[in-house]
């Protein structure tokens, strides 16, 4: 099995996705209980609400990159 198939069986996982929208929706709501005066707090919440869209984005360039890959190689199969 590729590295495209196990990313797009990830993604498709609904476990996955549940944990994914689960995290995100949770860190959400802690940033948004937040005072304003506790900076700290937000800033960790809002470093860590990026690093959750980074692994989705990494997870789904691959997919993309293995796509763009098989049709570069039906299309110019000698480079």
């Amino acid at each position: 099995m590729s590295r495209e198939d196990d990313a797009r069986r990830l993604l498709e996982d609904k476990l996955f996705v549940e944990a994914f929208n689960t995290l995100g929706e949770e860190l959400q709501s802690r940033w948004a209980a937040t005072s304003v005066e506790d900076v700290a707090q937000r800033e960790s919440i809002w470093l860590a609400l990026r690093l959750l869209d980074r692994i989705q984005a990494h997870i789904t360039s691959i997919v993309e990159t293995g796509h763009m890959a098989r049709i570069m190689e039906k299309q110019h199969p000698h480079i």
